[in-house]
Order: structure tokens, then sequence, then C-alpha cells
């Protein structure tokens, strides 16, 4: 069978409703999108990199946020503090190398200096919310790399 063959169809639409679910219960759109593109790129996803930068730009993502968004801990004032803590946990879920435990060392756990900052930003729904689309572009990402599915193609 090809890498390329696509997902069981219940199963692409189990991903795509936990996507859209997560998305919805964000509330922020093109914050959603930034989310997905860091993951995205952490884990060298380029189908989705590719589809997620137009739909931040059909969002009304600036041109500067989505240059600067793999660099978002540099950037300044590019990002505001929600952003900014959105990007941190997404870092941490999609690496889980920067915490550790409370009995154990060497990582593998979200910081809890990372979690929260997020919380100080989103209420407990929207926090679920976003970690529920952090890991559905985890997901996503490790079915589309591991195919091979190249940029391009995909359809709203």
């Amino acid at each position: 069978m090809p890498r390329t063959a696509l997902l069981d169809p219940d199963v692409a639409r189990a991903m795509s409703a936990l996507s859209a679910a997560a998305k919805k219960g964000l509330g922020d759109p093109g914050l959603a999108e930034l989310v997905v593109i860091r993951a995205s790129q952490l884990n060298r996803c380029a189908f989705c990199l590719d589809m997620h930068l137009a739909l931040a730009r059909e969002h009304g993502v600036s041109q500067k946020q989505l240059d600067l968004v793999s660099v978002w801990e540099e950037a300044g004032d590019v990002f505001d503090g929600r952003e900014r803590a959105a990007l941190a946990l997404t870092e941490a879920v999609t690496v889980l190398t920067g915490g550790t435990s409370p009995t154990e060392s060497g990582g593998g756990f979200v910081p809890d200096a990372v979690y929260e900052e997020a919380a100080r930003h989103f209420d407990g729904v929207r926090l679920a919310h976003l970690v529920a689309l952090i890991t559905a572009i985890n997901n996503w990402n490790r079915v589309m790399v591991s195919r091979r599915i190249p940029p391009g193609g995909h359809r709203p």
C-alpha cells in the first residue's frame, strides 16, 4: 500500500471532528491557526504547514506574525501575552521534553510554569480546547509526515 493512501474514513472523520470542536471551543480562529502552524513547524509537517498558513491568512493573521511564529519568543511585541502563552504551551505539549515530574528529572512533562501561564490567559474550558487543538494537530502531523503527504492539494 502506498504511503500516500488516505486514512480510514471513520478515523479521518473522528480526527476532523476533534480538530473542529477544539478550534470552535477556543473561539479565536487566528490564534488557533498560529498554534497549529507552530506545532506543524516543530513536527516538520509540510502539508499541514502549507494548509494552515493559507487558513491563517484567511482568518486575518498578519504576515509579520506568520513570518515570525517560528521565533515567537524573540519577536518582542509581535505576539501578545495570550498568544505567547498559547505558543509556549504548544511547544511544551508537542515536544514533551521540558518539564519534570515531582519524583523524576529528565523531562517528559509540560512544565508547571508554562501550563500556569496558559491558565492565566484561558479559562478552564478554553484551556481544555487549546490542549485538545494541540493534541489534534500533533495527531494530524504524525499521520501526514509518516505517510509523506506533500504540501498542496488540501481541501477546506
